[in-house]
């Protein structure tokens, strides 16, 4: 199940690094050259010889990284088909059976279990799909491409020395097709970084060991900024006046302003009051309503689609005992091919939409949102095809 939502895109948690070796051309040469650039780091020939013995480029993973038309699909639509009783039945069968590991997780790095349970049933099913691509072969083809090389050059030096402490064997590991190992998925660079041995055997097994999967996923989220037991998302109701261009990731409040506007929580009480919060409206004003807490940006470093995103966050809440989104009505979504006229008129009108996509990212959602307030549309950030026949 996972190769349908979250590594279609992942590989976007690595901080991006200028590509050493230029993309492209001759696949042989490609590789000669990444192994003198791994020679002139300071790894032996010899070393450097074993850790690319019968490389190959995968054409398989090039398919993969083209193939992302899920995240075409609108946040109900997504959320639903990825998020099902069974995978919530699971989560609490594993929150249960390593209690112990959670704790030790939010007592060491303030990540609610829900957070990790999520990514965990959304990334592998809970250790049950991890991926049966080579993963040095991932990391090269990527590498070798000449759409993200910068991302995955550095993965493949980080590749190797995990090689050379014994944690990687180039002909045998793998994983996921853009590179990443284990439950919940991790670069090797992240694993460098943030790998934790949790159950003690001397070892960071992130493929076969629940607490060392877990603890490192903890210290990845916490490297990547999130901020000790604090909320991430709320879902919350709005009242139908509310200045809708205020909405969206760019113009965060104090949840306490936002209360005072007349946004309540749909059960309980507001989280946070005192944090900044954003009001996110996926689907427009007649659709679902959550406030987003800074935990919720730190998602993005783990996966850059907005609607992967929401639903990860919104599924952890659920996780831990939030009741089903409130749907509402929203206007229909545009297809796929709808959307990506509409970023082609928008780039047209000098905005910067992520490219033409077909998918409703971030960028495009605040470039719909300004093009909304400038002819005098409910300025949701949800494009309508009322929208785009005026543009």
């Amino acid at each position: 199940m996972k190769r349908m939502i979250a590594s279609l895109l992942l590989a976007q948690m690595a901080t991006a690094a200028v590509a050493e070796i230029p993309c492209g051309g001759s696949f042989a040469d490609f590789t000669a050259a990444m192994k003198a650039e791994a020679i002139s780091r300071g790894h032996t020939p010899a070393s450097v010889d074993a850790f690319f013995r019968g490389t190959a480029q995968d054409p398989k993973v090039l398919r993969a990284d083209r193939a992302q038309g899920i995240f075409q699909l609108p946040f109900i639509d997504f959320s639903r088909r990825v998020i099902s009783q069974n995978r919530i039945q699971n989560g609490q069968a594993n929150l249960r059976k390593h209690a112990a590991t959670f704790e030790r997780v939010q007592l060491e790095y303030g990540v609610s279990p829900g957070v990790l349970l999520a990514f965990w049933a959304l990334e592998t099913d809970y250790g049950a799909v991890q991926g049966n691509f080579n993963t040095l072969n991932s990391l090269l083809t990527l590498s070798h491409d000449c759409r993200r090389p910068e991302l995955f050059q550095p993965q493949v030096y980080a590749a190797l020395e995990l090689f050379e402490r014994g944690d990687f064997v180039p002909a045998t590991t793998t994983g996921a097709w853009a590179g990443e190992i284990g439950m919940v998925q991790m670069l090797p660079r992240d694993i460098l970084e943030n790998g934790v041995d949790g159950d003690g055997d001397g070892k960071v097994s992130l493929k076969t060991s629940v607490p060392d999967a877990l603890l490192s996923g903890g210290a990845m989220l916490q490297d990547l900024g999130w901020r000790p037991n604090e909320p991430w998302l709320q879902e919350v109701r709005v009242p139908r006046g509310l200045d809708w261009s205020r909405t969206g990731l760019d113009h965060p409040l104090p949840a306490s302003e936002w209360a005072a506007l007349g946004v309540t929580p749909r059960s309980g009480a507001l989280a946070a009051p005192d944090l900044p919060a954003s009001l996110l409206l996926p689907q427009g004003r007649n659709g679902p309503a959550f406030l987003a807490y800074p935990n919720f940006n730190v998602y993005f470093e783990w996966n850059q689609s907005f609607t992967y995103v929401l639903t990860a966050a919104y599924f952890a809440t659920r996780l831990e005992g939030a009741p089903v989104y409130e749907a509402g009505s929203p206007a229909p979504a545009l297809s796929g091919e709808q959307i990506q006229s509409l970023q082609r008129k928008l780039e047209s009108r000098g905005y910067d939409v992520g490219g033409i996509d077909g998918i409703l990212g971030s960028r495009t959602r605040a470039a719909v949102q300004a093009e909304q307030v400038r002819l005098g549309l409910p300025a949701d950030a949800w494009p309508t095809s009322e929208l785009l026949g005026a543009l």
